[in-house]
């Protein structure tokens, strides 16, 4: 039996946990969801009812992205995006992307439903965390070291997300390396 991966295309969660898997070749059966019509099978697995939920051979239940790269490196890691010299650096980077950043971007990208702030307000305030990320990338190709690592595959689908709101803006923004890096994954074989 193959592992089981409920997704959805657009997802920046399910998103970063498929190119973990993709990264270390690890083969599940993709089961893509309808948001609106959630499986049966997918909600009785996890009770927070969102993707991506893996359910592994053995019934083990992985319904958070972050747990499922974790697992997924631990099965193979073939590019070496794992460094556990990193992992401190890697966990608050993270936590902070995942949290006040994905909330300015949620404001940003919906911002009629939030109108205590215009459109740019919220677009302000997410660019604190665009701007560590460009000079992170002042000292290396990545965002901690020369190489791919686990932190920028989780925080690459945010960005990208985060970007296509004002394609426009963010092309003529003052991040160039963060363009770049951006590019980049847009470019890869792993992103298509």
């Amino acid at each position: 039996m193959l592992p089981i991966l409920y997704s959805f295309r657009r997802c920046p969660y399910a998103m970063r946990a498929r190119m973990t898997l993709c990264g270390g070749s690890i083969t599940v059966e993709l089961r893509e969801v309808s948001l609106r019509s959630k499986p049966q099978a997918m909600v009785a697995l996890s009770a927070k009812a969102t993707v991506p939920v893996l359910h592994l051979p053995d019934q083990t239940v992985l319904d958070e992205s972050l747990d499922i790269m974790r697992w997924a490196l631990t099965q193979s890691d073939p590019d070496g995006w794992h460094d556990p010299a990193l992992n401190e650096q890697s966990a608050l980077l993270i936590a902070e992307n995942d949290g006040s950043f994905k909330r300015h971007l949620d404001h940003y990208k919906y911002w009629e439903r939030f109108p205590a702030e215009s459109q740019q307000d919220y677009r302000v305030a997410a660019e604190a965390f665009l701007y560590k990320l460009e000079m992170l990338l002042q000292d290396s190709e990545y965002l901690l070291s020369n190489r791919i690592g686990i932190t920028d595959i989780a925080i690459f689908p945010f960005i990208r997300q985060f970007a296509f709101v004002d394609k426009d803006w963010f092309d003529q923004a003052p991040y160039p390396r963060l363009q770049d890096w951006l590019q980049s994954f847009l470019d890869s074989a792993l992103f298509a």
